[in-house]
């Protein structure tokens, strides 16, 4: 890889696709720079050229992330036809994105459970915030709608569908097998569906 080659924007997604394919691969704590450079065949001083520092590299990785899950959770709910929909929608497509970046959750919990903040850390918490906030909006839509229950706490139930989300990730990292989130997904979403809506 000639990554002094790429423009310098190309240069650091190359990196944040490295250390996203590396984190599937161990854990994400283990994830040394000299892993990274390692990885994509450089030195740790050609790879501190494009970053100052491995927290920096995490802030570019954590930000990749969040952009690339929002745009996603977003056009799949812009196709839908209705508030429902859009949920089944964004829950599938977040849990398509799992399954393509295996990495990418042990990554987001590996931030949450730092004790200390950092950028990153503070990207993640943003990241579930303005998730939540998608979801609340969507919750409080298919209430004015009818679609769902109207004594719905859509607080709780944004909370419970990122919770399903998690859970899913859990059971698939016991499994070692990622792809067991896609078999499991629909039956998840089924249930908490019926939740929502107050159908029997």
């Amino acid at each position: 890889m000639h990554l002094n080659s790429l423009p310098a924007e190309e240069r650091r997604a190359v990196t944040v696709e490295a250390v996203v394919e590396l984190a599937g691969e161990q854990n994400p704590s283990d994830i040394t720079t000299a892993a990274i450079a390692r990885h994509m065949h450089l030195t740790q001083g050609a790879l501190f050229r494009h970053f100052p520092s491995k927290d920096a590299i995490w802030e570019a990785v954590m930000d990749w992330v969040a952009q690339r899950l929002l745009d996603r959770v977003d056009k799949a709910a812009a196709g839908a036809p209705g508030p429902l929909a859009a949920l089944e929608a964004m829950f599938m497509s977040h849990i398509d994105f799992v399954a393509e970046h295996p990495g990418v959750p042990r990554m987001i919990f590996g931030e949450l459970q730092r004790p200390a903040t950092s950028p990153a850390k503070r990207m993640v918490c943003a990241l579930i915030e303005r998730y939540g906030e998608r979801l609340q909006a969507l919750l409080e839509r298919g209430k004015a709608s009818g679609e769902l229950a109207p004594g719905l706490d859509c607080g709780a139930a944004a909370t419970l569908f990122i919770g399903t989300i998690q859970g899913l990730v859990m059971q698939s990292l016991l499994a070692g097998d990622v792809e067991r989130i896609r078999s499991d997904a629909p039956g998840a979403f089924a249930i908490y569906r019926r939740g929502i809506s107050g159908a029997a």
